[in-house]
């Protein structure tokens, strides 16, 4: 998708090209321009700049590296007020799945990195299960680029000020499969408002935030660090989905 934008009009060009339309309609008529009227245009004014997640799409010229710094610099929301750090995300370029949680921890907000405390360290525990890892098939990233205060949950605004950088990490990234980590994650893509035990245990299609790819939506792994008992078992039925669904792709994961 190209986004160039065409330079704004001068009052020069506005009159050469109200004259041309003067002609075209005098020839139409039969007849010829006596004289032109006086036209008295005013330079366009420069359009305004794009919001820091760069709006809906991706423009031709767009990079990792621009829309990671981007994300960095990005003061869209009041997320940015508090954090140390974004976290844009992390893995590889065009992978097989592209896990999306709900935001940053106080370990990615130390880090700059996202799922690196021990929530983290059991969801690389449990792509490894079923042969996937950040290093070699994956990409990590949340709904929020910027920790929420105490953890809590996003606002609807600051979720919607991120979109646009969801978005063209997907398109950049263009992956097969979404894994979906969590309430936030499911609700915010999928537009609705049923729990995770209703959403899970099923392949969707997520046509949201850049993604027309199927989908299993699974436990947040700090649920299962809070709860082991009771979504342990759900989120590896979960995983063995996603891991079926990536063979009859033709994926084969890690050795």
């Amino acid at each position: 998708m190209e986004c160039q934008e065409r330079a704004p009009m001068t009052a020069d060009e506005k009159t050469a090209l109200a004259r041309l339309l003067d002609v075209a309609g005098a020839v139409v008529r039969g007849g010829y321009v006596e004289a032109f009227a006086d036209y008295r245009f005013e330079d366009s004014p420069e359009p305004e700049a794009p919001p820091p997640g760069g709006g809906r799409g991706i423009c031709s010229d767009d990079s990792f590296e621009k829309l990671e710094a981007d994300i960095r610099g990005c003061t869209a929301c009041r997320l940015s007020q508090e954090r140390k750090n974004a976290v844009p995300g992390e893995g590889v370029r065009n992978p097989a799945v592209m896990v999306i949680g709900e935001g940053p921890g106080a370990d990615e907000d130390e880090s700059g990195r996202p799922f690196v405390g021990k929530a983290g360290q059991l969801l690389d525990k449990m792509l490894a299960a079923i042969g996937l890892s950040r290093e070699e098939n994956c990409f990590i990233a949340n709904v929020v680029k910027c920790r929420p205060p105490g953890n809590r949950d996003p606002y609807p605004d600051e979720t919607a000020a991120c979109a646009p950088f969801l978005e063209r990490q997907a398109r950049l990234l263009n992956p097969s499969f979404a894994l979906l980590a969590g309430r936030i994650a499911c609700q915010s893509l999928l537009g609705t408002k049923e729990s995770i035990g209703r959403i899970r245990g099923r392949v969707g299609r997520l046509e949201a935030a850049g993604l027309d790819v199927p989908f299993v939506a699974t436990y947040h792994p700090s649920a299962l660090l809070r709860n082991p008992d009771e979504y342990r078992r759900p989120a590896w039925e979960d995983l063995k989905l996603l891991r079926s669904a990536l063979e009859d792709s033709g994926f084969r994961g890690t050795k």
